[in-house]
């Protein structure tokens, strides 16, 4: 019998505790695959110690040159393997689980990474801001490591991420590089990207827009560019959102 893979994730002080983009991104592969899994919640200033005692490798670097260590992490028991990474752990459950829906089809990983760089891009006019409502929605001992880290990171106060003279430009553009993205998905015949089939690039999208929604500060905006297209989007995939 499998035992339910350990998936560690950020909490916060919204109902459901989920919100952050790349954890997101893992839940809904998990969700998608259905392989069992249980969430564990881990504030930011214990996520280095959590990796460090589980075998969790760094995901990047900090400022001052050592190792990184970041969320999501799944510790799987059925193999003892630990993984960093949302990517790389959609790699990791497609190869290990082959059964139930297909991660990647075919072919399609150096796709999937260029549609992940190409939502990201599709937001960037409102990174920012996301990061600062990002702040707001965490417990106090997150938001405190989270204001200090992006505060250091960027050279400035999270106050001052996205002010109010910047707000409607950064919104316009959002919405502007969103219509390519808008575009691609009317193209694919289908409910989600690759047509009926869902997809790593369904976790993708529905990762980045699902923390727009839930930190609730441009969702009002956003929900109503191209049509509707996000909020319908987002519907679409509701019954990958599950928080177990």
């Amino acid at each position: 019998m499998t035992s339910p893979i350990i998936f560690y994730d950020i909490p916060s002080s919204l109902p459901g505790n989920a919100w952050s983009v790349n954890p997101w991104k893992t839940r809904f592969a998990l969700n998608i695959k259905g392989v069992p899994y249980k969430t564990e919640w881990v504030e930011y200033p214990d996520i280095e110690a959590l990796a460090k005692k589980i075998g969790a490798p760094p995901t990047g670097t900090k400022l001052d040159g050592s190792p990184l260590y970041t969320i999501p992490i799944i510790n799987d028991p059925n193999t003892g393997k630990v993984v960093s990474d949302s990517f790389l752990i959609a790699e990791y459950l497609d190869a290990t689980y082959p059964n139930g829906n297909t991660l990647f089809p075919p072919g399609t990983k150096p796709l999937f990474a260029s549609w992940e760089a190409s939502v990201r891009g599709g937001l960037s006019g409102v990174l920012m801001l996301q990061l600062a409502l990002s702040c707001y929605v965490l417990n106090p001992v997150s938001a405190k490591y989270f204001r200090e880290t992006r505060e250091a990171r960027f050279g400035m106060k999270i106050e001052e991420f996205s002010p109010e003279s910047k707000r409607e430009a950064d919104l316009a553009k959002a919405k502007g590089d969103l219509a390519a993205v808008d575009g691609w998905l009317a193209k694919s015949g289908g409910k989600y990207v690759m047509g009926d089939t869902v997809s790593y690039a369904d976790g993708i999208l529905a990762g980045w827009m699902i923390w727009v929604k839930i930190t609730n500060g441009i969702w009002q905006d956003v929900a109503t560019w191209h049509n509707g297209r996000w909020q319908t989007y987002l519907a679409t995939m509701e019954s990958y959102a599950t928080i177990n």
